[in-house]
C-alpha cells in the first residue's frame, strides 16, 4: 500500500486502486520475456515501451502512457488492489527463487525511489545521508542507506515513525522544526553538513530547510512533489539537485535484487502491518494515523506465517 489512503480520507471513489504489487503471471499471452507461473514485481504505470525514456528503462517518465483498458477492451484491471492485473511484460521484473514475496514487494515504492536517488547521487559507505520525512518512502531510504553502510540522520515528527527510523538504523532522528536544526546537523558532520540528502516528506516548507543542511558541493534528491527552492542558494552552495520518482528495473534489476537480500532483517522491521484485502478500510485507517511502516495487502488473506500485526517498532537483530 502506498498513498491511496489519502483518497480514502478525502472521500473520493476509485475502482482502480494501487500501483505496486508482486504476483504470479496467470496468462503470459505472447510474451517472450515471461512464462505463466513466473513470480514478478509489478512496476507502476504503463509506459509506451518505445520512446527515448522507455528505451532507457525510465518507464516512469514516459509522456505517452498506454491506455490498457482501451487496448484490451476491459472495464478494469489496472489497479493492484485486486486479484488480477493487466500489465505489459516489459513492466514486470522476475523475482529470483531465493527472495520472499513480501521482501520483493519492498522493491517498488518502499525502496525504489530512494534507491534511484542514492544511485544518482553516488552515495557511498561512510558518507552521511540526511533523510527528510520518515513515511514509508523515507523509512525505505533509511534502509537503503544503512544497507550500503552510510551514516543516516533522519528528520521526523511522528513518534512511531521516529522510533521505527531508529530501529532501522538511523543514528539520530531530529525535529525538523527545531530552530537550531542547522547547528545540530553541522555539529554531527564536522561543521559542514550532510554529504547527501533525500527529501520525502512532501511538506512544502521542507525543501529550503533541507538544502541548508547539505554541505557545499553536496547532493540533494527530491522524491516529493511540494515546495520550492531558492536558486541563489543552489548556485551559491554548488549543490547537485536530482528529481527521483522510481527505479530503473532494466538497468538496476540485479542490483535491486541484491539489495533485497542484503536488507532482509531491516525489511522485516519495515513491514509493520498486514491485512486481508477485505480489511482494506482498516488498513487505510491505520495509515491515516501514521503509526505504521510499510503496510501489505493480501487478496486471499494474510498467510498464516505472516499473520502478526505489530503495534510498536521491534528491535532489529
Amino acid at each position: 500500500m502506498c498513498t491511496e489512503w489519502q483518497g480514502w480520507r478525502a472521500g473520493t471513489h476509485s475502482c482502480e486502486l494501487g500501483h505496486e504489487a508482486v504476483g504470479l503471471v496467470v496468462d503470459a499471452a505472447n510474451s517472450t520475456r515471461l512464462r505463466t507461473g513466473d513470480r514478478v514485481i509489478v512496476m507502476p504505470h504503463a509506459g509506451c515501451g518505445t520512446c527515448p525514456a522507455c528505451e532507457a528503462g525510465e518507464h516512469i517518465h514516459c509522456i505517452e502512457q498506454r491506455d490498457l483498458l482501451v487496448e484490451t477492451g476491459s472495464t478494469s484491471g489496472i489497479g493492484t488492489y485486486a486479484d488480477y492485473l493487466l500489465k505489459p511484460d516489459y513492466l514486470l521484473h522476475k523475482v529470483p527463487d531465493d527472495i520472499e514475496t513480501d521482501h520483493a514487494a519492498m522493491a517498488v515504492c518502499a525502496l525504489g525511489p530512494s534507491f534511484t536517488a542514492m544511485e544518482r547521487m553516488g552515495v557511498k559507505a561512510g558518507e552521511t545521508l540526511l533523510v527528510s520525512g520518515c513515511g514509508a518512502v523515507g523509512l525505505g531510504a533509511v534502509v537503503n542507506g544503512r544497507t550500503i553502510g552510510a551514516r543516516v540522520i533522519a528528520l521526523e515528527l511522528h513518534p512511531y515513525r521516529a522510533e521505527l527510523a531508529r530501529k532501522l538504523g538511523a543514528e539520530l532522528v531530529l525535529d525538523p522544526r527545531a530552530e537550531d536544526i542547522l547547528q545540530q546537523v553541522q555539529a554531527l558532520t564536522g561543521g559542514y553538513g550532510a554529504d547527501a540528502g533525500i527529501e520525502t516528506s512532501n511538506n512544502p516548507s521542507a525543501p529550503p530547510v533541507v538544502l541548508e543542511l547539505i554541505r557545499a558541493r553536496g547532493r540533494l534528491s527530491f522524491v516529493t512533489w511540494s515546495g520550492e527552492l531558492p536558486v541563489k542558494r543552489i548556485t551559491g552552495k554548488g549543490v547537485e539537485i536530482y528529481g527521483c520518482w522510481h527505479w530503473n528495473h532494466d538497468r538496476f534489476g540485479d542490483a535491486m535484487m541484491q539489495r533485497l537480500r542484503d536488507a532482509r532483517p531491516l525489511l522485516d522491521a519495515l513491514m509493520t502491518h498486514r491485512f486481508s484485502m477485505a480489511d482494506v478500510a482498516k488498513a487505510f485507517a491505520l495509515q491515516e494515523t501514521g503509526s505504521c511502516g510499510k503496510v501489505l495487502l493480501y487478496p486471499a488473506g494474510v498467510p498464516e506465517h505472516r499473520n502478526q500485526h505489530n503495534s510498536q517498532p521491534e528491535d532489529v537483530q
